[in-house]
């Protein structure tokens, strides 16, 4: 004869839900702070419900066309840079159905900290350039990263506060 705390523990390591298939947030907002309606948390690890290898090489790869794509415009030139990274951590906001804060900042500021040290070797006769990025290039990377990052994730507050302003119900 069992115990009833026994019988529950029993049947709960045996049901199967939607979340041990990574199917918990299908689609929908998973809420503010990762708990389903179910009350479960997502399925698998804390730093995989919190990090997104897959959306990380997507947002990336969108920050450096950002990047490209804004500091190409003619009359804002280098301020485009960052609208770029804005622009992308907005869409991102507005299109993914979770969070993704950790994948955008890191993605718009490495994007933007290589972009500040790359446009510095081009834009300078290049003894100077080498010397001043010996000199200089931590601290000018770590400008451009931080000046990236907040750029990044205002966009994709903004995204996600459209989002949830336009799927909320009336």
């Amino acid at each position: 004869m069992q115990r009833s705390d026994e019988t529950e523990s029993a049947s709960a390591s045996t049901s199967v839900s939607a979340s041990d298939f990574g199917l918990d947030g299908f689609g929908t907002d998973s809420g503010d702070d990762g708990v389903s309606a179910s009350g479960s948390t997502g399925g698998g690890s804390r730093f995989g419900r919190a990090f997104s290898p897959k959306s990380f090489a997507v947002v990336l790869c969108l920050s450096v066309a950002g990047l490209f794509v804004g500091g190409a415009i003619p009359v804002v030139g280098f301020v485009g840079r960052f609208l770029g990274l804005f622009v992308v951590g907005f869409a991102v906001g507005l299109v993914a159905s979770r969070r993704r804060y950790l994948e955008v900042g890191l993605a718009g500021a490495l994007a933007s900290g290589l972009a500040f040290v790359l446009s510095t070797l081009t834009a300078a006769f290049a003894p100077f350039a080498v010397d001043f990025l010996a000199e200089y290039g931590v601290a000018l990377a770590g400008m451009g990263a931080g000046a990236g990052l907040l750029a990044s994730l205002a966009g994709h507050y903004f995204g996600r506060d459209l989002r949830a302003g336009l799927t909320r119900d009336i």
